[in-house]
């Protein structure tokens, strides 16, 4: 693909990188867009962005490190190397940081109601997540499995290597494009969700649920190996922190239904 978009003397645009800001300026500016519609306090809506985004940064590559511990521990220097620096890091390791960032920011502040906050933000990282994904797909990272589809891709570009470790010259599943289209399609469910919302917490819960369900299957068309495995290979990390969080999220979809007042 393209993992460099411009080159020059004094500077490289890395296309991932772009990407990857672009979907946080994305989320970010759909949070304000429906904080003001809904009437939400937009000053503390955007302090509380700010909470998530560097919490999900850091989450983001603890969760790497976590994932492949050994490697670290062997050479604890690379903790702070420009690679690890560089990396957007594991997706659900940014999004329980960001859920940790943002509960110390509600005891913090008592502006915003919780749930119905929370509710704003599904759309929100869907929203990125399609966009960054996209960028994972530029340079070669996360990519798929071998595949003779039609719709196969094949990396020939040294940097895709390098970069993301996507094999050359063999057709793989373009999965990176698989979730990105899963997440916009999630994003266009929870919009339309969040105009009719029966009670508040349903739509964060519903993407939290969603999204761990499509993110099992997923897994399956993934070629990379350093995502990471726990019980013997049987499952990736992503998997079992899905396996996790979505029955959670539905067993706490009933009891907020049965519990929280309609809106």
């Amino acid at each position: 693909m393209h993992p460099r978009l411009l080159t020059t003397p004094l500077f490289t645009v890395h296309t991932f990188g772009l990407l990857l800001a672009s979907a946080y300026v994305a989320a970010f500016g759909w949070l304000m867009r429906e904080g003001r519609r809904t009437g939400v306090d937009v000053d503390a809506l955007s302090s509380l962005g700010f909470w998530a985004i560097g919490g999900a940064f850091i989450g983001a590559k603890a969760l790497m490190i976590v994932r492949d511990f050994p490697e670290y521990a062997a050479a604890p220097s690379e903790v702070f190397s420009r690679s690890v620096l560089a990396s957007a890091g594991d997706f659900y390791g940014g999004f329980i940081g960001a859920l940790m960032a943002s509960a110390i920011f509600f005891r913090r502040d008592l502006r915003l109601p919780v749930w119905r906050t929370a509710d704003l933000c599904g759309p929100a990282i869907a929203l990125g997540q399609a966009i960054g994904r996209m960028g994972c797909f530029m340079a070669g990272d996360d990519y798929g499995r071998p595949t003779q589809l039609p719709w196969a891709v094949t990396f020939t570009d040294p940097d895709a290597a390098r970069i993301g470790g996507a094999p050359l010259g063999v057709p793989l599943h373009p999965v990176q494009l698989y979730e990105s289209i899963v997440c916009l399609a999630l994003f266009a469910v929870l919009v339309r969700l969040s105009r009719r919302t029966r009670f508040d917490g349903e739509v964060i819960l519903a993407y939290t649920a969603l999204y761990a369900m499509a993110r099992f299957v997923l897994e399956f068309f993934r070629g990379d190996a350093d995502r990471g495995f726990v019980f013997g290979g049987l499952l990736s990390t992503s998997q079992f922190i899905g396996l996790i969080l979505g029955p959670a999220a539905i067993a706490l979809w009933f009891v907020r239904r049965q519990s929280a007042p309609a809106r």
